[in-house]
């Protein structure tokens, strides 16, 4: 993040991590365009900012919104310095359990609407030769459990744009971060969550159970909204920011496993995955 008092383009800000970075990018006396799909649950985060800070409405699976949002950010601001991707939310169902359209909505939203996000902002940090994209992933882009199976579908396909995003635009002196909370005290697991309204008799011990954990941790997890956003702002101004920045013990621990878990198999499995080749001699 080159510029000395940039602008952030947040999505997602009514509650949760978006809400908590806007405030401190505002405390910070950097500008901020703060949207949601309902304006006013942000209009204290404007108050008494003055022209530091632009209130829109912004659902973006709607691409009318997306556009009028990066034009108003640039007509107002004269540039856009990073992009946080962060709107998004949960779905609790067995795969079997998904539902079509609810399925549809959720990749709608949490992929599709990061995607034509960037796509709208790029040209203006292509143009600039600067910019960071702030993608807020997930442990559950990097590890999986049951009843959340189509969200981590969602995520793991953040990972994989992201990474390819970052090859792409390194050049033109444009960084991607990729936030990995673990179990983070917002809205996720409470207010936010959606569930399939089926119930599978045979998944009761399996993705049932997790429902059941989901809703039972909501508000008591160790993840703290304020700090996660602490650490965003820390990344955006580093000199070398990390393409993956996982926050929080838990989620620490869990993604270490699950790269243990990897290793274990393809180290147990590499002489049939080297036996896949051509032999030396026929290639």
């Amino acid at each position: 993040m080159k510029h000395e008092n940039p602008v952030w383009l947040i999505t997602g800000c009514s509650t949760g991590f978006g809400r908590e970075l806007a405030k401190l990018v505002l405390a910070r006396g950097w500008r901020a365009v703060v949207t949601a799909r309902d304006p006013s649950k942000v209009a204290d985060i404007a108050a008494g900012q003055g022209d530091r800070v632009l209130v829109l409405p912004l659902d973006v699976t709607d691409r009318g919104q997306i556009d009028n949002a990066v034009t108003e950010t640039i007509s107002t601001f004269g540039r856009i310095d990073v992009l946080v991707n962060n709107a998004g939310y949960g779905y609790l169902a067995a795969i079997e359990e998904g539902e079509d359209e609810a399925v549809r909505d959720l990749f709608e939203t949490n992929v599709f609407g990061l995607v034509e996000m960037t796509k709208a902002v790029l040209p203006a940090m292509r143009k600039q030769r600067s910019g960071l994209i702030v993608n807020v992933s997930s442990i559950g882009g990097i590890t999986s459990f049951g009843a959340t199976g189509y969200y981590h579908g969602t995520k793991y396909a953040v990972e994989g744009i992201s990474e390819s995003l970052a090859l792409e635009v390194k050049p033109m002196g444009i960084n991607v971060l990729i936030v990995e909370p673990g179990p983070f005290r917002t809205h996720w697991a409470g207010p936010s969550i959606k569930q399939s309204a089926v119930r599978i008799e045979d998944y009761a011990e399996t993705a049932g159970v997790r429902r059941k954990q989901t809703a039972a941790r909501s508000g008591s997890q160790a993840g703290d909204p304020v700090r996660d956003a602490q650490a965003i702002i820390d990344a955006a101004l580093s000199d070398t920011p990390p393409l993956r920045l996982v926050l929080g013990e838990v989620g620490l621990e869990l993604v270490r496993k699950k790269l243990d878990f990897m290793r274990h198999d393809f180290d147990t499995w590499e002489a049939t995955s080297l036996g896949a080749d051509f032999p030396e001699n026929e290639r």
